[in-house]
């Protein structure tokens, strides 16, 4: 008799894809918002297919944490080899989140498994997975949470690592579940004009609530002709509102910098604002491929505003020359959770005590960058208290020329961001990102 070979089906191409894009995130450190989008535009793929890919990944990457403990609990193994641990967080989450009938779930991603790591890892991926499906996903989180404390059931509910959900109740205390709830919803995009060269109606959406620049509309933002051609991009409302509020305060006649510029959002939301009080913006990043993208998103401008490739923190510049400073230093990112689903995994609290010595150094040059009465705007996409308030603190602690002005009476309407004297956005009360600014005057 012949021997016959059992040869399994080829995994379908949206799961193929949303595993290529997963592999990427967790081996090359990509973000999935990026990748993913990258990947289906080369894709082709029909709108539900695309639909289903993006909410796959997405997913997968923001419940990651929580579906490598439930994998820990059904397999008896702390952890798999990467490959075969992407396979089944994809398949974790078509089970326990997914409208997925659970055989297609399971067959798909024994398939999937199969095809990338190896027929020898099919009965494995089959025998977990159906341990997995035996509850759903409220009925393992409460079975995790046996024996954890109050702070790491909350932690698992939220879908969070525990030390950014103890940050979230550090600063909100019984709102905090409430805000990290918030976190697993996907924001819809926002678009922004640029200042003189839009209005508000091109963009095809709906305004913003306290933005007067934006609008929120779902779909691909390159069908909208003012962002194919430069006159309006896309930005989150947060990120809007920060740099509104930086022109908004009194200052000197003079030009203005913008101190960490990439990608460009706000470079080019504050380039239109200066243009109308005659004022020349000054665009800097340090990193050359980020600095393009910055003049990319000023394209629309003619002529456009001054793009350089510097490091802030040894300026280019004259010290004392500009009326207004934007220095939207880089952070952890914990305020933008929605958009950047991997990050809250992928982070640590090392990262707060590696990036807090280079934030009060840019600080520090942006205000020394300012001229007598000028303005700085001291911004992160994160609410921990060691990248915002501790920065600020421990800043002004060391100058005395520095004053500490009223953020929150720069946005007057809107309701509910004022930290003391500092602005602090939220998804669950603003629908932004959760942004932090801090306006101090060079005296």
């Amino acid at each position: 008799m012949p021997r016959t070979t059992l040869r399994r089906r080829r995994p379908d191409r949206p799961r193929q894809l949303a595993y290529r894009i997963v592999r990427a995130v967790t081996s090359d450190d990509a973000y999935a918002n990026l990748e993913t989008a990258r990947v289906l535009a080369d894709a082709k793929l029909d709108a539900r297919d695309a639909a289903f890919v993006t909410e796959l990944v997405a997913g997968t990457c923001r419940l990651r944490g929580s579906y490598e403990r439930i994998l820990a609990a059904a397999s008896g193994r702390p952890r798999f080899d990467p490959p075969l641990a992407d396979a089944l967080a994809l398949g974790v989450h078509q089970l326990l989140s997914m409208r997925v009938p659970v055989h297609a779930a399971l067959s798909a991603t024994v398939d999937l498994a199969a095809a990338n790591v190896g027929e020898k890892v099919a009965g494995l991926t089959n025998a977990v997975l159906r341990k997995v499906a035996a509850r759903d996903l409220d009925a393992w989180i409460a079975e995790l949470s046996r024996g954890e404390d109050e702070l790491g059931r909350l932690a698992l509910r939220t879908h969070h690592p525990r030390w950014i959900a103890e940050a979230y109740r550090d600063l909100l205390g019984d709102e905090a579940e409430e805000a990290l709830a918030a976190n697993n919803v996907a924001a819809v995009p926002t678009l922004v004009v640029r200042p003189g060269l839009a209005e508000v109606a091109e963009l095809a959406g709906e305004p913003t609530a306290f933005s007067p620049f934006g609008a929120r509309r779902a779909g691909n933002p390159a069908d909208i002709p003012a962002v194919r051609e430069g006159r309006a991009g896309v930005q989150d409302e947060g990120s809007q509102l920060v740099a509104w509020a930086l022109s908004r305060v009194s200052a000197p006649v003079g030009p203005w910098l913008d101190l960490c510029a990439g990608p460009g959002g706000k470079a080019a939301l504050l380039a239109g604002l200066a243009a109308e009080s005659g004022a020349p913006l000054l665009a800097a990043e340090l990193q050359p491929h980020r600095a393009e993208l910055v003049r990319a998103s000023l394209r629309g401008y003619e002529p456009p505003p001054l793009v350089i490739a510097a490091d802030g923190t040894r300026p280019a510049w004259r010290p004392a020359v500009f009326a207004r400073v934007m220095a939207d230093v880089p952070c952890t990112g914990l305020g933008a959770l929605r958009r950047r689903p991997e990050s809250r995994w992928r982070r640590t609290p090392e990262h707060l005590f590696e990036l807090a010595p280079l934030q009060r150094r840019l600080l520090s040059a942006a205000l020394d960058a300012a001229m007598p009465g000028g303005v700085v705007a001291y911004v992160t996409c994160s609410p921990h208290r060691a990248e915002t308030t501790g920065i600020v603190d421990g800043t002004l602690a060391g100058r005395d020329d520095v004053e500490l002005l009223d953020a929150p009476a720069a946005l007057p309407d809107v309701p509910d961001a004022a930290r003391g004297r500092f602005v602090q956005l939220w998804p669950h009360r603003h629908g932004t990102d959760a942004m932090f600014c801090a306006l101090l005057r060079r005296r």
